[in-house]
């Protein structure tokens, strides 16, 4: 028996000679097709008996045939194009190229030798049989090349699609078409019940997801493609599970969001990361209500270029503001921030604007200039091992700053002002979080003066991938050194999107009606513990032989766990379900308003140890690390911190 190689190596010079001259040979190919099919066409008419009168008029036309359909097909661009690609979309240009070709035919024949010289179901059959032909030739030279010309090599990955829709159908494809991937694909999952059995691209659908384990072992599989870019994170995590269970890698389309046009590849695919995983399901915003407050508005965002002012810039652009403010320190990100707005949205009225929460007189001066219906006061020090060691900037920027912005919202009456704050504000155990809880008691108690402005707090935890957050660091470890280090075992922190939580952030801005404290429900918190075991498993990688995980201790100001709401405080449901409001705000004293006064100007002297008992002072539930500032002990933080809720 003759091998597929063996066939392969005949061919090869023969192809190598269509390739350098394909448009001729196409030609030529074209020309033999139109004489066999209009000499068809007479065969069929006369039941393969032709006349011998008619024989004499098929020959003395067929040049008039072979010229007439060469120019439809030249008019429609048929002679080019590669016919590996031939698709069901080709049908309609050839046939509208045999279509024009008859009608030439006919028009040449009724004026050279009159209209009834040829049977008129000639014409028909002639179309009808080019159309075939044609199509017919090309799609076996697609089957063929696909068939003979994949020569497969030994090391060829066996890849299972994860999704038989339009996306998976179009990797199938391209594996089929491609040979240089080194792919071969051993069939389709999906757990669409009407699907199974059935084929797409020429693959079977094999199973669900739950066979996903047993379909990899039966057929010897190298490789899962994730080919859903529709799925819910809570999907992708179902699949994930299942191909956790195989030595087989596995990757993933990039979701609808990522897509450029819909355009779907093989060089689309990546590895799958937690943010697949750790990604919730999408959240629906009251489009209606955000346009009333963003549209056709000024909106300024201080900290505009950092991981959630950026976002929160991002999506306020959407919603069509009229002119939007971007407040920054930061000079470069500013200006990459800049560039991408204006790349994304040419239309928008984008003001870039250098300039330190910190100064009074110049976040005055922004305000007083373009008169924003809403600030979103971003700008923050978040870092807490950083804010524990350098905690009079952390005073000076968290507490001051915002003094400052939302005392400028007031002077000139800003219609809303939303403060961005942090779970680590909840019964804080580091500067950071402290600052922040006092960040919001000052819009708090300035939103108990008369005035129009609305002031409100919004409270989440950590989002993933945001600049120094644990995975960045966990990647760049992963990749650098292998040791990925966790504080605890057990310690745990609430995540959410980077997206999730700016859209939110929007929606309980949009929803305060003045004094409230919002809490974005994050979900169930996360063990650090996991995210490094994922990350690892994820990276291809295997724990304890290319990388491992060392157990460094909680630093000075980290808790083992996070909350989302302070002792004494309860929440209650709003209108959108993810959501929440405080109830029961802490209650200032009279001397709450001088205490934070020393504790400024305490901060603007550089007085560290003064800022951290003031701090401990003005701050309810905070307990300092005296040792770590080097600050005595006063006798009133000897006491135990009394328990706090939990929020879930």
């Amino acid at each position: 028996m003759i091998s597929r190689e063996r066939i392969t190596g005949w061919l090869s010079p023969l192809l190598e000679i269509v390739m350098r001259r394909r448009v001729v040979v196409k030609f030529v190919l074209h020309l033999a097709i139109f004489c066999i099919a209009y000499s068809l066409a007479f065969l069929v008419r006369f039941d393969f008996s032709v006349p011998s009168d008619y024989v004499s008029i098929l020959w003395m036309t067929i040049p008039v045939a072979l010229v007439a359909k060469a120019l439809g097909f030249l008019i429609f661009g048929l002679f080019h194009g590669w016919w590996r690609y031939v698709s069901i979309r080709d049908i309609f240009p050839i046939a509208a190229g045999c279509t024009l070709g008859s009608l030439i035919l006919a028009g040449a024949i009724a004026v050279q030798w009159g209209a009834y010289t040829v049977p008129r179901s000639i014409y028909f059959l002639d179309w009808a049989n080019t159309l075939m032909i044609v199509l017919g030739v090309r799609y076996m030279v697609r089957a063929g090349r696909e068939v003979l010309g994949r020569n497969r090599r030994g090391d060829d990955r066996r890849v299972l699609i994860v999704g038989a829709g339009a996306a998976g159908q179009m990797i199938a494809r391209e594996i089929a078409e491609n040979v240089s991937l080194g792919m071969e694909q051993v069939g389709f999952i999906d757990d669409d019940p009407a699907k199974l059995g059935a084929r797409f691209q020429g693959q079977k659908v094999l199973g669900g997801h739950e066979g996903i384990g047993d379909i990899c072992e039966k057929h010897k599989v190298d490789e899962i493609i994730i080919a859903i870019p529709s799925a819910s994170p809570s999907v992708v995590r179902h699949i994930v599970e299942h191909c956790r269970e195989v030595s087989a890698t596995f990757r993933i389309l990039p979701g609808v969001g990522d897509l450029i046009h819909g355009k779907v590849s093989i060089r689309a695919l990546r590895n799958v990361d937690l943010e697949d995983l750790l990604g919730r399901d999408p959240v629906a915003l009251d489009a209606g209500l955000l346009e009333r407050h963003i549209t056709d508005r000024t909106v300024m965002v201080t900290g505009a270029a950092g991981s959630i002012g950026s976002e929160l810039c991002r999506q306020i652009a959407r919603r069509s503001p009229r002119r939007l403010i971007l407040f920054e320190i930061a000079e470069s990100p500013l200006f990459n921030l800049e560039m991408e707005m204006r790349e994304k949205f040419p239309n928008l009225g984008l003001v870039p604007v250098i300039g330190d929460v910190r100064d009074r007189g110049r976040v005055e001066e922004v305000v007083r200039a373009h008169r924003p219906a809403i600030v979103f006061h971003a700008a923050a020090y978040k870092h807490v091992p950083m804010m524990e060691s350098h905690p009079v900037e952390a005073v000076k920027t968290n507490v001051l700053g915002t003094r400052i912005v939302a005392e400028a919202a007031a002077k000139f009456e800003v219609e809303r002002f939303v403060l961005v704050s942090t779970d680590k504000a909840v019964r804080p155990t580091n500067v950071m979080g402290a600052t922040k809880r006092l960040a919001e008691l000052v819009i708090h108690n300035i939103a108990n003066r008369e005035g129009q402005t609305v002031f409100v707090a919004v409270r989440f935890g950590n989002v993933l991938g945001s600049v120094g957050s644990v995975i960045p660091i966990f990647r760049k470890q992963l990749m650098t050194t292998g040791r990925l280090t966790v504080t605890h075992a057990e310690a745990s922190r609430y995540f959410m999107l980077i997206p999730e939580a700016a859209g939110l952030i929007l929606q309980a801005g949009a929803m305060g009606e003045g004094g409230e404290v919002f809490v974005l429900d994050m979900g169930e918190p996360v063990k650090i513990l996991d995210l490094a075991k994922n990350l690892i498993r994820l990276s291809g990688k295997e724990l304890g032989v290319d990388a491992e995980i060392v157990y460094t201790g909680l630093r000075p100001g980290e808790k083992l766990h996070e909350e989302l709401v302070v002792e004494g405080e309860d929440v209650s449901g709003t209108t959108h379900p993810k959501v929440m409001k405080l109830i029961g705000n802490e209650k200032m004293p009279p001397s709450w308003a001088k205490q934070l006064e020393e504790l400024i100007v305490c901060a603007i002297t550089g007085g560290r140890c003064g800022v951290v008992e003031r701090l401990d002072a003005l701050v309810k539930g905070y307990r300092p690390g005296y040792d770590f500032h080097g600050v005595p002990v006063p006798p009133t933080a000897a006491a135990d911190p009394p328990p706090s809720k939990s929020f879930h």
